[in-house]
């Protein structure tokens, strides 16, 4: 499995309740929920006749869950990318398909956003006290994060998709895939459950989110976006789409607090420390999950001034929510406001 998670980044507690339509089911539609990779899914599938039983539909979705594990998980040893990261390496090493072209999209990520978003900041992480690490409840020294820091950088992997395979330029650089493997697994169950004939669906994982066609009234999906509370689940936003994939990241249930700072669990790759800004979480709308889980992390990591600027730029349709004194401010894109208006489908 992937890393099991705290009720924090990337998971439904923090950002999505993609089970807000539960009450609109119909005899016809096919509901499976299930646990791997370190977290829950749930898939709703409106059959349209194709004969496909719910025991089909299950085995196609833990086939594909699994290939993802046997590629990405950093818990299995046996895993690619465990294996990647155990090697010293600095010769090219064959990868499957998958772990490559997810690397190559989260070097996209990385430069799109000036560096806000990097996989290998493992070391970083569990030097914060997080992810597997102990918890922390002050920070590290200057030096240990210095340290760390030098055994990161997007610019020390090297990836090549035809023949597959990642290139190491320092040894013991290590490859954390949490921050956009639940994305590709929810595009990878979107593109199996395709190909078997259905295009009405909604898919879940670790809240991250795709849907395509309409719910069992014939509606939009209905796509539920939370407050950034402390407190318990409350949707702030519904969102009605028909093709779309959504993710939320932020900072409200993973950090801790040391001589009245707020240390949070994202981690700014080019400083090797926490956010220090306001903004509570980011929601991002786009064609797929890869890509929505990837930029809702590294527009948390640039923050509500920088992250509006390269989302509004890019046309991406994203809401900021950002922590004031007052209480919670939202700040949408242009393209997220004409979405969440008319449900339309976001370039």
């Amino acid at each position: 499995m992937l890393r099991p998670r705290r009720a924090a980044a990337l998971l439904p507690l923090i950002g999505l309740c993609s089970q807000l339509a539960a009450c609109d089911r119909a005899p016809r539609e096919i509901v499976l929920t299930g646990a791997a990779m370190g977290t829950t899914w749930t898939l709703r599938v409106m059959p349209a006749g194709r004969g496909l039983e719910a025991q089909d539909l299950r085995r196609l979705a833990e086939a594909a869950l699994e290939e993802v594990d046997e590629s990405m998980s950093t818990y299995r040893p046996d895993s690619a990318v465990s294996r990647f990261n155990a090697s010293d390496s600095t010769d090219w090493l064959d990868v499957p398909q998958p772990l490559a072209a997810v690397a190559a999209e989260s070097h996209r990520i990385h430069a799109l956003s000036g560096g806000a978003f990097d996989i290998t900041v493992a070391p970083l992480v569990r030097l914060w006290g997080f992810g597997p690490a102990e918890p922390r409840s002050d920070p590290p020294t200057d030096e240990s994060v210095s340290a760390a820091l030098a055994a990161c950088g997007a610019s020390n992997l090297e990836v090549r998709l035809d023949p597959p395979a990642l290139r190491k330029r320092l040894p013991r650089l290590t490859l954390d895939l949490d921050a956009v493997a639940p994305g590709y697994a929810v595009d990878l169950l979107a593109e199996r459950i395709e190909a078997a004939g259905l295009v009405d669906y909604m898919i879940e994982i670790g809240g991250e989110v795709r849907v395509r066609g309409r719910n069992a009234r014939r509606e939009p999906w209905r796509i539920g976006v939370e407050r950034p509370e402390e407190s318990g689940r409350v949707v702030a936003q519904v969102l009605h789409l028909e093709s779309m994939a959504v993710s939320t990241s932020g900072d409200y249930r993973d950090y801790f607090e040391s001589g009245g700072r707020r240390y949070s669990h994202t981690i700014d790759p080019r400083t090797g420390r926490p956010v220090q800004h306001d903004l509570a979480s980011v929601t991002v709308l786009r064609p797929t999950a890869l890509e929505a889980d990837g930029l809702s992390t590294a527009l948390m990591v640039l923050g509500p001034e920088a992250g509006f600027e390269l989302a509004e730029r890019m046309g991406w349709a994203v809401l900021f929510v950002e922590r004031r004194a007052s209480g919670f401010a939202q700040r949408e894109t242009t393209a997220f406001a004409r979405a969440a208006e008319a449900g339309e489908s976001v370039p």
